[in-house]
């Protein structure tokens, strides 16, 4: 996937180790997230994002995307492609930074995402929204994600699966 021009006028790149400090920096800011998905984040939390997979998912299908504004990290989106099959692209994280929300940035960033993931092929975007954050629940519903009616049981609570078609037409036939 190329990442260098996903969402003018924000510069996109995948992340490393070298962009901890931004990263924490950035989680730290968002302590709504972490009320509904705990612990709150530490240096090695992220450090460990980085590089986390779901099971049988190789390395190269990960993008830990930071999207920057004049140098400054201001969203990532933690992205594996080809899950949970090959037709769909999960959303693991999807973080703005406090400072810019409320101006459709993120939906911007969103859509940008989804415009180069349809490009790419992909029918659908999943995540997991967890239930009572209703900040969250919004935002994905407010760019087109839709319960699928699966919820899983976490450590934190209860993960309501949500899920947007990237080609309307076709993927209405589909869905329950």
């Amino acid at each position: 996937m190329v990442l260098e021009h996903l969402c003018p006028p924000f510069s996109a790149a995948r992340l490393t180790r070298a962009d901890l400090p931004d990263i924490y920096r950035l989680c730290l800011g968002n302590p709504q997230y972490y009320r509904y998905c705990p612990p709150a984040p530490t240096p090695d939390s992220i450090r460990a994002d980085l590089a986390a997979l779901p099971p049988g998912v190789d390395a190269c299908c990960k993008y830990f995307i930071g999207f920057r504004r004049e140098g400054a990290l201001i969203a990532v989106a933690d992205l594996i492609l080809g899950y949970p099959d090959a037709a769909t692209a999960y959303i693991g994280l999807f973080m703005v930074d406090a400072a810019v929300q409320g101006q459709g940035i993120g939906s911007r960033i969103f859509s940008g995402l989804a415009d180069a993931l349809r490009q790419e092929g992909f029918a659908r975007v999943r995540l997991a929204c967890m239930q009572g954050n209703r900040q969250s629940e919004g935002f994905w519903r407010h760019n087109g994600f839709l319960p699928t009616g699966e919820v899983r049981e976490t450590a934190h609570g209860t993960a309501l699966l949500m899920q947007r078609a990237l080609h309307p037409l076709t993927e209405r036939r589909k869905m329950p």
